[in-house]
């Protein structure tokens, strides 16, 4: 009976044992409580309604660790529908909580909804920001920093601070105007300005010695901007959570949507330097000025601002073809980021996009493949969940552009399969730059190109060391990117 007795104590100990290590094995969980409001702000100095989030304009900056869960609760107090979407974080399984209307349903006035996302083996450089009714027009956006766990080393000695400059172009106009223009048919005007961290002149302190990540991400609706520091140069280390070979650059090109981090360290003489940001290709330069401000500094930034690049789209994407992903080094696992050798895969699909801008039914609309998207009152992940019939169409866009297609509008859908490795062409035939963002995942980006796609472009891929990123450009003027992404879900 003793021995019995003492069996049961002991499993009952180590029952209670692993019990209790399978809770402290769980991941952190985070949550926030945020409020949207609009309020009245001057950031490019005339009063204005912009959105806020917890009062804040830009929004409050979301700091996590790798592997960590997010329960946040969005309390929607505007007169419309809202949503925020996190751009970069991978929804593995998870897509309903992105913040899109594919996938979620807007938040209606005076309710709530509650985001549960892990930012699962990611670390890097992103930001949230609102996906309808042009409110990223008003603000509502923000940072969102994944640190790495501390016993996966980064590739770089650790600064010694970071700084989050969310830089974007911006409208003195309300974004209900500037919707009603583009429902008109009339394109996006340009900006009247350009802000960094919601302000048209702002001041980043550092003391002497020291190095600092800045973390640069572009907010704006349709500008691509180039930053720069005075006299000190910029150490690319991570883009959109890549690790990539270490370069040093005296500029560089940010897209719409994109996020990078540089390493500066502070080793000129004590004094103040501008931190500067412009508009690229466009006929009328806007620029937006920080201060860097030595700690020991008794003197005011002074002399001429730091010179953007002389050259256009041929420099920038000369500039991007420098991109390459550090294979050696790790990202939020220990093993290297390049132990994954998507060049080895043979795609199973090849998808061609390519983006327009017709006349449909009088109205100028954005295509894709000819094919305006609409809408659904039903978000997508859920009418395909509950097999809704007539809710989207999987046969309304080709995966090849044909010039005799006639444009249309539709609920456009690409059918593809679990595991599929895709093979995606961008094609720009318009004047103006594009961004493409994939929501919830993210893709290699193999190469660069100029003129139509045709297969034999696949001998100039780089099947090596091309990083993974969520969003890239399409320079115009016919000019195009091939991406290579692995769709999981």
């Amino acid at each position: 009976m003793g021995s019995t007795s003492l069996l049961h104590l002991l499993l009952g100990v180590v029952l209670a044992l692993l019990s209790v290590s399978l809770v402290e094995g769980e991941d952190a969980y985070k949550y926030y409580t945020w409020t949207v409001t609009y309020g009245i702000l001057s950031p490019l100095g005339s009063p204005q309604q912009v959105v806020l989030i917890d009062g804040q304009f830009p929004g409050p900056q979301l700091d996590l660790v790798t592997n960590e869960n997010v329960v946040l609760n969005l309390v929607n107090k505007l007169d419309e529908p809202f949503l925020l979407t996190w751009n970069g974080i991978k929804q593995r399984k998870n897509s309903w909580q992105d913040g899109v209307l594919g996938t979620n349903c807007p938040i209606p006035p005076n309710s709530n909804y509650t985001y549960k996302f892990q930012v699962k083996d990611q670390i890097g450089t992103y930001t949230y920001f609102p996906s309808t009714s042009l409110h990223k027009a008003a603000g509502g956006f923000g940072g969102l920093n994944v640190y790495h766990r501390s016993v996966i080393p980064v590739p770089y000695p650790y600064p010694d601070g970071d700084f989050t400059l969310l830089i974007g172009d911006w409208y003195k106009t309300n974004h209900k105007v500037l919707r009603e223009s583009l429902d008109s048919g009339k394109s996006l005007a340009f900006p009247d300005g350009l802000l960094i961290n919601g302000q048209a002149h702002t001041t980043i302190n550092g003391d002497q010695g020291k190095t600092y990540m800045f973390r640069i991400s572009n907010v704006g609706m349709s500008t691509s901007i180039n930053f720069r520091i005075q006299g000190h140069p910029l150490k690319l280390v991570e883009i959109e959570g890549s690790h990539i070979v270490q370069n040093t650059y005296d500029t560089l090109d940010v897209h719409v949507g994109q996020s990078a981090a540089v390493l500066v360290t502070l080793n000129q003489p004590p004094k103040d330097y501008y931190i500067v940001a412009s508009t690229r290709f466009s006929r009328k330069v806007l620029t937006a000025t920080a201060v860097l401000h030595y700690s020991n500094s008794n003197s005011p930034a002074s002399g001429p601002l730091p010179s953007p690049p002389i050259y256009q789209y041929h420099w920038s994407v000369k500039q991007a073809r420098t991109y390459r992903w550090n294979l050696t080094a790790n990202a939020a696992r220990p093993n290297p980021q390049g132990s994954y050798h998507y060049g080895k895969i043979t795609p199973t699909k090849t998808i061609v996009l390519s983006n327009s801008a017709p006349l449909i039914n009088g109205k100028l609309r954005y295509a894709v493949n000819k094919v305006s998207y609409v809408n659904s009152d039903t978000p997508l992940k859920l009418a395909d969940y509950f097999n809704i019939p007539g809710i989207y169409s999987v046969d309304s866009i080709q995966t090849l552009p044909s010039e005799s297609t006639p444009a249309s509008i539709a609920t456009s859908v690409v059918p593809t399969s679990l595991h599929d490795f895709i093979e995606v062409v961008f094609q720009n035939n318009e004047n103006a730059m594009q961004s493409w963002h994939l929501d919830g995942y993210d893709f290699w980006v193999v190469g660069y190109g100029f003129g139509q796609w045709t297969p034999a472009k696949r001998r100039t891929y780089n099947l090596v060391d091309a990083l993974t990123r969520h969003t890239t450009q399409v320079i115009n003027l016919k000019k195009l990117v091939y991406i290579i992404y692995m769709y999981r879900e």
